[in-house]
């Protein structure tokens, strides 16, 4: 049996019992035109407005599409919506438990029902990132052919995560973050729909800011949220889901705290700006702020890993790989653990020694190419491997430094416009000392003087 999206019997319980589903699924859109947010992907003539047969085309077999954007902001539903809306086969299969077995199988079984019975297929892949380059090779022959319309979702950057081919074969949509008010107006709906609560509460203003930040942009989230919270009202016989409420529900007391406003980019701010001032206690009680108001983790390790490079660089070469692995646990464990790690993290950065120079280099280099300073590559460092690039003067006297002592081969590298130009200027803070003393050895050796190695 094919792993169909939502089965006729999910269908049929969810039916006649509602509650039987989580809030979250049962306030699924059922058509486009009820999805909140998105709307850069949903006007009259969209691939996905065209791909249900909205509109002027008919439906669009033509194009498989990629969904990228982050958790809970509406990849599955779209692809819900698609398999209420068409008329097509929908058959869904997630890159967690499927392999190249079950493609395969989906393949022949989209053929089949070409075949016989004229009738076309939708595949739906979630978290299509985690299938390997041979899992996703497996694909390639369907979307080529067009067997099957692929709708693959993934969190991950499609152009890190997606091979080349299959990437070029198919549409990238990029989901944007849901903001405060859509997922407002998706709880409001929930709240008196009949399919939702159906008015048996209701949300005062503070309740909902609550919601709104614990959410962090996760419609499910948000969802899950409302629904332990007027669960735990409707079972203490009140008719409001107050913010106590919301806090005994969901254990997290609010914290003054506007994601969207001035408080979001004044704290993120003032984190950084303590962890440059390398003041440890203050960056904590930031860290603490951002995690207690549902930040997303991933914004703040973002950050810390760009404050790796902008305030320490090269005074603590490790800082940079610390903040890495950082955000690469935080995306594999999330909250609650991830606060454990975004310490550790806040911690080792606020403490290092400090160097902006990574920061001032590139900042002069960029100036002067935006300036015009540019010019030709000089003519022995051209790629001399392809017929006739000698003909061109091409590596033509290029000296291999691994044969000089030192591996130092003193030549012009730069273009002449400039030629000569000092961009890094060390400082003397930490680790960075050993590079200010081994700089300076380089470029006299670069100009033809000095001899023997530098420790470089």
């Amino acid at each position: 049996m094919e792993p169909d999206l939502f089965t006729a019997a999910a269908e049929d319980r969810r039916e006649t019992d509602p509650a039987s589903s989580p809030l979250a699924v049962r306030m699924r859109p059922r058509t486009l035109d009820e999805v909140v947010g998105q709307q850069h992907l949903l006007k009259p003539g969209s691939p996905l407005r065209r791909l249900v047969g909205d509109g002027a085309g008919g439906p669009a077999g033509a194009s498989s599409v990629i969904l990228w954007g982050p958790p809970g902001i509406g990849k599955t539903t779209l692809a819900y919506v698609v398999s209420q809306a068409t008329r097509k086969r929908f058959v869904e299969l997630s890159a967690i438990t499927a392999g190249v077995k079950e493609v395969r199988a989906v393949i022949e079984g989209a053929k089949r029902a070409a075949g016989g019975y004229g009738k076309d297929t939708v595949l739906f892949l979630d978290e299509i990132h985690r299938f390997s380059k041979a899992q996703q090779d497996s694909l390639l022959p369907a979307v080529e052919n067009r067997w099957v319309t692929l709708i693959a979702a993934t969190t991950e950057n499609p152009y890190f995560s997606i091979i080349s081919p299959l990437l070029s074969r198919s549409l990238l949509l990029t989901l944007e973050p849901l903001t405060d008010e859509d997922l407002s107006a998706l709880m409001r709906r929930a709240l008196t729909e009949e399919r939702g609560l159906g008015g048996a509460v209701t949300l005062p203003a503070d309740a909902e800011a609550h919601l709104l930040r614990i959410a962090g942009g996760d419609a499910r989230r948000a969802l899950t949220a409302l629904e332990a919270g007027a669960g735990s009202a409707i079972a203490q016989g009140e008719s409001e889901i107050s913010l106590r409420t919301v806090e005994e529900a969901v254990d997290r007391a609010a914290v003054k705290y506007d994601r969207d406003g001035d408080q979001h980019y004044d704290v993120a701010s003032a984190l950084i700006k303590s962890i440059r001032g390398s003041d440890v206690d203050a960056a904590l009680h930031y860290l603490a702020r951002m995690i207690e108001a549902g930040e997303d983790p991933r914004f703040i390790a973002r950050r810390l890993m760009i404050s790796a490079s902008e305030d320490i660089g090269l005074a603590d070469p490790s800082a940079l790989p610390l903040a890495v692995a950082a955000a690469q646990a935080v995306a594999m464990i999330g909250f609650p653990e991830a606060a454990l790690t975004l310490s550790h993290a806040t911690i080792a950065l606020a403490l290092a020694p400090k160097s902006n120079t990574a920061t001032t280099a590139i900042g002069a280099a960029l100036a002067d190419v935006r300036a015009g300073l540019a010019g030709p590559v000089p003519t022995h460092l051209r790629d001399g491997h392809y017929k006739g690039a000698a003909k061109l003067g091409h590596a033509v006297g290029y000296v291999y430094p691994h044969d000089v002592p030192g591996a130092i081969a003193a030549q012009q590298y730069a273009p002449d416009a400039v030629h000569g130009k000092r961009y890094y200027e060390p400082t003397r803070y930490g680790a960075e000392a050993r590079y200010a003393d081994v700089v300076e050895k380089v470029r006299e050796r670069l100009r033809g003087g000095g001899s023997g190695p530098t420790g470089a």
